[in-house]
């Protein structure tokens, strides 16, 4: 764990949180700045920056307690759907730098949209293909 960051602290319990779930491995809280009821975090105990630095060993389980939390958040708020979201790096919204998931509840008619999309030409969507495709090699 870090000293210095907020999640580790409420890992601790140095920070106070609405838990909702806690494993050896886990915690889930609900975000004191909700987009809707229900709105919960899922970190790992181990301190990692995000999904890129997530330990192996751990994925897999990640995946399972994502899962069983929100199912038991879609029930208990009684969410029309729900959506993950999992911000890495500054430019995409990441504000805490601990890997953590958002489980969004998701209810009709919230005012939530989707994320807005571009229209690429053919030759610019080429080129990215094969960029991606020779960072993969």
């Amino acid at each position: 764990m870090s000293d210095d960051c907020i999640f580790c602290k409420i890992i601790r319990g140095e920070i106070p949180s609405s838990k909702i779930y806690e494993d050896k491995d886990f915690f889930a809280f609900l975000d004191i700045r909700p987009i809707n009821k229900g709105h919960s975090l899922i970190i790992p105990k181990v301190h990692c920056k995000g999904i890129l630095d997530f330990p192996r060993a751990e994925e897999t389980d990640f995946l399972e307690v994502i899962k069983k939390v929100a199912g038991a958040v879609v029930k208990a708020v009684d969410a029309d759907g729900f959506n993950l979201g999992m911000n890495t790096g500054a430019a995409a919204g990441q504000i805490v730098f601990h890997a953590h998931m958002h489980i969004i509840p998701r209810f009709e008619g919230d005012g939530l949209k989707s994320w807005p999309h571009k229209e690429l030409s053919r030759e610019e969507m080429d080129e990215t293909h094969k960029r991606i495709l020779s960072a993969l090699k």
